[in-house]
């Protein structure tokens, strides 16, 4: 690395560290009734930042920018923009450690989900996102059955999995979803040639 690459490193971890201010006309009130009108976020206002969330995350001890506190307390003030946009609620291991221990049962976990869907009606599609539907939609699960998997299956006298992403692939088409896949992307950036392989005839 030279002098430059080390003045570019240091001056990134100097703005990284800078207080950013939140301007008070840039909150949305309101933001926390889209969360609690999504499936699973209907406790979020239970919250009194105890922490023990926070306490509890496995993700939380290895990387310091996931707190489950500060994500709530953030979606409370209305930092609709930051929440949605950011890494956070992509972190969550759904563990359900947090879902257990909060004494409020704000159900953390599964509003995380509620904080995904949001995410996506409005425009943010995350990586991992996409990288999930292209697991689901490729294999019929979010994890492929290979021959190893169906080995020890077959060793404790399971019956053998099997791959249908067909039937996958039709819902995720019906519902939308299959516009966010790599491969629909990809086929939208190829030239129209009338040759659209595993395209549908409608």
């Amino acid at each position: 690395m030279n002098e430059n690459q080390d003045a570019e490193a240091v001056e990134e971890v100097t703005k990284a560290q800078e207080p950013k201010v939140i301007k008070f006309d840039e909150l949305d009130p309101n933001f926390k009734y889209e969360i609690q009108a999504e499936p699973s976020g209907e406790f979020i206002t239970r919250c009194y930042a105890c922490g023990t969330c926070t306490a509890s995350c496995p993700v939380r001890s290895i990387e310091e920018t996931f707190n489950p506190r500060r994500i709530i307390h953030m979606a409370l003030l209305g930092m609709k923009k930051e929440v949605l946009s950011s890494e956070f609620v992509w972190l969550c291991s759904t563990c359900y450690a947090c879902f257990e221990r909060c004494p409020q049962d704000v159900r953390i976990t599964e509003m995380m989900n509620a904080l995904k869907n949001l995410a996506v009606k409005n425009g943010y599609i995350h990586p991992a996102f996409t990288a999930q539907i292209d697991l689901i939609q490729g294999h019929g699960r979010l994890y492929e059955a290979d021959s190893f998997v169906n080995k020890k299956r077959a060793k404790i006298r399971l019956p053998e999995l099997t791959e249908s992403p067909d039937p996958i692939k039709a819902i995720f088409k019906a519902t939308g979803l299959y516009e966010y896949s790599t491969e629909a992307k990809e086929s939208k950036e190829l030239p129209q040639s009338g040759n659209t392989e595993g395209g549908s005839n409608e």
